[in-house]
Parts: C-alpha cells; sequence; structure tokens
C-alpha cells in the first residue's frame, strides 16, 4: 500500500466527536480544518481548529449532509483527507466517492465495503459468505413476505429497515394481528429516515445481550480490540457501554472475537470498524447483526482497556501505513464504562431539552474521562442530536468501575437543560447492572420496577 501524506485534515462532523478527532490530528502534527454550520461557528470545535470553514445554515440537510458543499470546502480548504466521524455522512458511499475524486483521502474503508455493509442484506450476505451464524428471517417486500417468514421464525419478530441504523425503522410484533400494521409503519419510517422503504424481518431473541467487536484491519489483515456489551437500551438507542462484555464464557468470547476478524479479513477492510452481534443470554449462542464501518460513539471504552487510540489508527491506515499491530501485541487491563449525557428529559419520555447551558460542570480525577463540546453558556441545538458528552470510567475491575462511575455521576451538574445523568445514576446503583450480563429487556425492567 503507497503511502500518502496527510497533512491538512478536514473534519466533516460536529460536537464532541469533531473535537475528539481535532485533538488527535494535533497530536500526529497535522492541521485541522473543521467545516461548521452557521449554528456551530461558536462552537468549542471551532474555536480548537486551525481553520474553521462554514458549511450553511443550521439544518443538516443544507450543511452537515450536503455532499457538495462539503466536498468543496474540503477541497477548497487545501485538506489532504477528509475524516467523517460517525452519523452524517460518515457510511455513505456517495460521499467517500465524491471525497475521493476530488483527490483526497477519504479516513474510512473503500467504496466496496462501505456498500457491503451499508446494506443490512447484503451484510448478511457477507457474513454467510464468510462463516458466521445470522439470525434467521430474511427480506419482506409485502406483509404476505413477512408472514412466510415468521412461519419459520415464529413470533415475536423484528423489523428492521435495510439502510437503518439508530433505532429507526425498527418494529417488534409479538403477534400475527400486528404484522400488517407494524410492516407498514415500518416501512414508512424508514423511507422517511433514509430514503429506502426496504425492510426485513428475522426471529425476536428475547433474552439477547448486544455485544459488540472493535476491529482494525488494513486491508490485507484485521485484529480486534475485544468485546464491548451495549445492551442497555431504550427503543434500540444504546444508553450505557461497557468493555469487556461482562459475565461471557471465555471460549464464547474468543469465538465472538475471531468472527469479528473473519469478517473483516474476507472483506479486506481498511480503517475501524465494529463487527455487532447479538448473543443468547441464556446459552450464549451468538449471531451476526450489523457492521458499523465507522467509528462509534462507544470507542473510548475499549481505548481505556487496551490503551489504542482508534482515531489514530484510523489516520495512519488512510495514509497507507500497514496495521500497527499483532493480536498478541493488545493487552487488556481492567474494565471501563460509558454512559451518554443527552439533553434529554427522562421522566418526560426523552423529550429533548434544547436550550442554553447556564452551567456544565463535568467530573474529573482519576480514571474518569469526559468527551464533550459542551461548556457553560454553549447552547443546545434543536437540529442535531441531543448528545452533550461522554462520560468514561476505567477501573482495574468492574466492581471498581462501576462505583467509579456512580461517583462520578453525583458530581456532575448542569443547568439550564434536563439530562439523561439522573436515569444513569438510577442504572448504576441497580443490582442487575451491578452483577453484570443484563440483556436487552433490561431497560423495561428499570422503567417498571
Amino acid at each position: 500500500m503507497a503511502r500518502k501524506n496527510i497533512n491538512t485534515l478536514f473534519i466533516a462532523n460536529r460536537g464532541e466527536i469533531a473535537l475528539r478527532i481535532i485533538r488527535t490530528a494535533r497530536r500526529l502534527g497535522l492541521k485541522t480544518v473543521l467545516g461548521v454550520s452557521d449554528a456551530d461557528a461558536n462552537s468549542r470545535g471551532a474555536s480548537e481548529a486551525d481553520v474553521v470553514v462554514r458549511l450553511g445554515p443550521a439544518p443538516s440537510a443544507q450543511s452537515y449532509l450536503n455532499i457538495a458543499k462539503v466536498v468543496a470546502a474540503a477541497k477548497e480548504s487545501g485538506a489532504d483527507a477528509v475524516h467523517p466521524g460517525y452519523g452524517f455522512l460518515s457510511e455513505n458511499i456517495n460521499f467517500a466517492r465524491a471525497v475521493a475524486e476530488a483527490g483526497m483521502i477519504f479516513v474510512g474503508p473503500d467504496p466496496r465495503a462501505l456498500d457491503a455493509m451499508g446494506d443490512k442484506l447484503k451484510a448478511r450476505a457477507v457474513a454467510i459468505e464468510a462463516g458466521l451464524p445470522v439470525v434467521p428471517g430474511g427480506e419482506a417486500e409485502t406483509a404476505e413476505d413477512a408472514a412466510k417468514i415468521a412461519e419459520k421464525t415464529g413470533y415475536p419478530l423484528l423489523i428492521k429497515a435495510v439502510s437503518g441504523g439508530g433505532g429507526r425503522g425498527m418494529k417488534r410484533v409479538d403477534k400475527p394481528q400486528e404484522l400488517r400494521s407494524q410492516i407498514g409503519f415500518a416501512m414508512s419510517e424508514a423511507e422517511a429516515a433514509f430514503g429506502d422503504p426496504r425492510i426485513y424481518v428475522e426471529r425476536f431473541i428475547a433474552s439477547g445481550r448486544h455485544v459488540e467487536v472493535q476491529v482494525i484491519g488494513d486491508g490485507k489483515r484485521a485484529i480486534h480490540l475485544g468485546t464491548r456489551d451495549c445492551s442497555i437500551q431504550r427503543r434500540f438507542q444504546k444508553l450505557v457501554e461497557e468493555a469487556p462484555a461482562p459475565n461471557i464464557p471465555d471460549d464464547k468470547h474468543r469465538a465472538i472475537e475471531n468472527a469479528a476478524v473473519k469478517i473483516a479479513e474476507h472483506l479486506n477492510y481498511k480503517g475501524a470498524g465494529t463487527v455487532e452481534f447479538l448473543v443468547d443470554a441464556d446459552n450464549f449462542d451468538f449471531f451476526f447483526l450489523e457492521m458499523n464501518a465507522r467509528i462509534q460513539v462507544e470507542h473510548p471504552v475499549t481505548e481505556e482497556i487496551t490503551g489504542v487510540d482508534i482515531v489514530e489508527q484510523q489516520l495512519l491506515i488512510a495514509s497507507g501505513a500497514p496495521l500497527g499491530y499483532e493480536q498478541r501485541d493488545i493487552e487488556f487491563q481492567g474494565a471501563a464504562i460509558e454512559v451518554r449525557i443527552n439533553a434529554e428529559d427522562p421522566d418526560a419520555d426523552f423529550r429533548p431539552s434544547p436550550g442554553m447551558v447556564t452551567k456544565a460542570e463535568w467530573p474529573a480525577g482519576a480514571g474518569v474521562r469526559v468527551d464533550t463540546h459542551i461548556r457553560s453558556g454553549d447552547s443546545i441545538s434543536p437540529n442535531y442530536d441531543s448528545l452533550m458528552g461522554k462520560l468514561i470510567v476505567h477501573g482495574a475491575t468492574r466492581g471498581e468501575a462501576v462505583k467509579r462511575i456512580a461517583a462520578a455521576l453525583k458530581t456532575l451538574h448542569v443547568e439550564g437543560v434536563k439530562t439523561t445523568a439522573p436515569l444513569h445514576v438510577r442504572i448504576m446503583d441497580d443490582a442487575r447492572f451491578q452483577k453484570g450480563g443484563v440483556d436487552t429487556r433490561f431497560f423495561e425492567g428499570l422503567k417498571n420496577g
């Protein structure tokens, strides 16, 4: 792989991930250019980037999601490479191609991998080719198709958008009488969110755990950086993440990690990616779900237990450097937990709480990390995701990490907007969480308890 110098990096994102990328790029001696909407012109990221370029008005469609504007801004800034972060255009194959056609490096996998993993049906087929187990199911164009699949899978089943993510276009169906209406809802939601109404259905595993594996590849070989458990979710959106996934037998742990490397190498994957699995909490059977061909919101917990800077690895591999690690080089130390602090009111069905943050005091101390772009006086815009920041802790043991994050949460102080911090205090105090190994039904039990 030929080396290509990256001297100037354009960050096509906002919020905490933009700031996160800027800081690693700066440590590597790169000049940073941040594309911002009008709403983010005075953001913390804008104050730390070397150069700031306006993309357009606050609505994402007119700024962060406008491929032509983003590529033109990056090109005009003299950037050698574009880092897409997560969300927005990070897995958009047309954006990756446009960046390359403009003569810049896309910091991420090549279009072939994006195409294969960006469509859940294609990803499922690739997983089968690579020898990974998948959840029984299939594509359904109509309710009749879904009914035929349900005859084989049984109920409950899960409807998923082919181009989906973040829980959108996903519906659970518990009985045949609900199937037709839920298919219609899922297709409409998928069309609105992704411009693609296609859906598929699969068996719903009630006692499922959401376990994922961080992989890094250079197009020739791949390694894993261990597991993460993301089972605590609300409406299929993650609330708490930890590494490694707790209370899984060692042989199953190794099998899940090896399966992730297997599909990454099958794809000749280049860059950082996350392979997601559904693990049956009753017997630890596991099934491939999807692969996220980008950096994940929860990547810090992996960094904390491995000492690997994942953004740095993305940039090095994008420049043509070979993978700098062998699997035996990766040593896992202790446990890490991350909670997402969102500007939402958990007591009002998680209603968004935009507005000015009149005070933001974030935790600090040994084993405590905060990734945030929010300072006192900053505003939470209704135009974007409500994520304010991530509180991450590391401990020598999982028990120590649980105690550390519970203590840190109680020192977090935000005024002006509602946040999800009180909910996380409840989660950390829950005996089921403290024991470890909860499944995706945990949140319903917390809500009803």
